[in-house]
């Protein structure tokens, strides 16, 4: 906010001003991420993108055929091999819409083709990401796979930069907004600030909380390469958010408000996980560049 009449601006007065800004504590740091970083985040966008057009080819492809009479058995899922099958097998009585659903299935088909390619991409550039380890301990949390934390990661970086999980939500915008007037506080939707890839992310994985707190196969097959503390904070957050989605249903609240609630603990479980990761990461690292640089018999005496 200026000053009226301040139409002066130099180098000195943006020096000056930026040195007042940052004496009173009004400046907030920013992560900048390496080049490394930034290849990982161009794939997960890349395959964002791809996301969308095979999203928007399959609601196509549905639509031309809904308004042609033709429907899929209601309760099962859709683009699996069974659903393929029933695509291909589809005749329309004029020869011109069977080109339409022709052009659309191919258009379908490869769309996903795509989006395999692109995340077999991400899997291969995956073990030379600084970061991988840490991919590794968000995996035992539920809800989230390699991809999820792919993403997650990717978005917001080295998350152990924030001092609490509550600051971890509001950069995410999954905190309530405020409009308190006088002695009254009322609160809104969230605020939707920050960065909307990994709040997309968080909300689509808070949706499997819906279920009960289980150590099923997979869950542990899914974990199998995290630490003991990651297991630990991911089987807490599973108790705590299963129990959460519970109550909060049977109270009586619309359930997608319910996922975003969810979602928002769930970022402070991923903030905790993170943090004990971190430190372990760093000394790995360290220890990794001194035997590069000191050589294995300095490293040994070290």
């Amino acid at each position: 906010m200026k000053k009226a009449g301040e139409r002066i601006k130099t180098d000195r007065r943006d020096a000056l001003k930026l040195a007042r800004l940052l004496r009173s504590g009004d400046l907030t740091g920013v992560w900048v991420p390496d080049q490394e970083h930034e290849r990982i985040r161009d794939l997960s966008r890349a395959r964002d993108d791809l996301k969308a057009q095979e999203r928007k080819a399959r609601q196509q492809l549905n639509a031309f055929l809904l308004r042609h009479g033709h429907h899929w058995p209601k309760g099962k899922s859709r683009w699996t091999p069974a659903h393929e099958h029933w695509l291909a097998s589809l005749k329309m009585d004029d020869p011109w819409q069977q080109v339409v659903l022709q052009t659309d299935s191919d258009a379908e088909r490869a769309a996903g083709e795509r989006v395999a390619q692109r995340n077999d991409q991400l899997m291969r550039a995956l073990p030379e990401w600084s970061l991988a380890p840490v991919v590794d301990s968000l995996v035992g949390l539920r809800g989230i796979d390699k991809l999820a934390a792919i993403v997650l990661l990717a978005e917001l970086g080295d998350i152990s930069r924030f001092d609490s999980p509550k600051q971890l939500m509001a950069f995410l915008g999954l905190v309530p907004s405020e409009h308190p007037s006088g002695g009254r506080r009322r609160q809104g939707a969230i605020t939707l600030t920050g960065n909307s890839h990994a709040r997309r992310m968080l909300i689509e994985s808070a949706w499997s909380y819906r279920f009960p707190a289980r150590q099923t196969k997979p869950l542990k097959a899914k974990a199998a390469s995290a630490s003991p503390e990651a297991k630990r904070i991911a089987w807490t957050a599973q108790v705590r958010l299963c129990r959460r989605y519970r109550s909060m249903t049977r109270a009586g609240r619309n359930t997608k408000l319910v996922c975003v609630a969810i979602a928002r603990e769930l970022a402070g479980f991923r903030w905790d996980s993170v943090r004990q990761e971190m430190p372990r990461l760093v000394q790995a690292q360290t220890v990794a560049a001194g035997a590069r640089g000191l050589g294995s018999d300095t490293l040994v005496a070290w």
